[in-house]
C-alpha cells in the first residue's frame, strides 16, 4: 500500500484521534526505527517503530468491513516479532479511553494500563477525551 492508500484506510478507521494524512504517515514511515506491516489485501496495517529499547504502536487501522476476523491480533503478533528482532524489551501504545474495542484487544495481547493523560485528543466537537498509555514487557526469542 502507497501512503495515499494507508491515509485513505485511516480515514476510514478514526475520526478521534483524527485520521492522519499521506504526508504524516509518510513522515512517520521516515522516522528512524519505523516500520510498516500490512494485512492482506490492503484490509489494514499497523505502523510502529523501535528505538532505545521500546517499541511504540504508533497505529493500527483495520478497515471496517475487516474487522472481527483476527487481522488486529496477527498484526500485534507480528509486530512483537519485529520489536524483538530490533532488541526490544517492552512495547508500549496510546489509545483512546473511549475506544472499548482496542482496548480489549490490547489487553487481550497481555498490554496493561500504565498511564493516562488527561484531555489527550480532542473530537470534533470540540471535547477533550484521555488518552491511555497501554504497555507489555517483550519476551526476546
Amino acid at each position: 500500500m502507497n501512503s495515499q492508500s494507508l491515509a485513505e484506510l485511516h480515514s476510514a478507521c478514526f475520526i478521534t484521534p483524527r485520521a492522519w494524512s499521506a504526508a504524516e504517515i509518510e513522515g512517520l514511515l521516515d522516522m528512524p526505527g519505523a516500520f510498516l506491516i500490512e494485512a492482506p489485501k490492503g484490509a489494514g496495517f499497523l505502523l510502529g517503530r523501535a528505538i532505545a529499547g521500546e517499541a511504540e504502536i504508533l497505529t493500527l487501522a483495520i478497515a471496517p468491513q475487516a474487522r472481527r476476523h483476527g487481522l488486529a491480533r496477527a498484526l500485534l503478533a507480528e509486530f512483537e516479532t519485529k520489536a524483538c528482532a530490533h532488541n526490544t524489551k517492552s512495547a508500549f501504545l496510546e489509545v483512546s479511553a473511549q475506544n472499548d474495542a482496542a482496548i480489549a484487544l490490547y489487553l487481550a495481547a497481555g498490554f496493561s494500563e500504565s498511564g493516562r493523560r488527561r484531555g489527550y485528543y480532542t473530537t470534533p466537537e470540540g471535547a477533550k477525551i484521555d488518552a491511555l498509555i497501554l504497555s507489555k514487557p517483550l519476551k526476546q526469542a
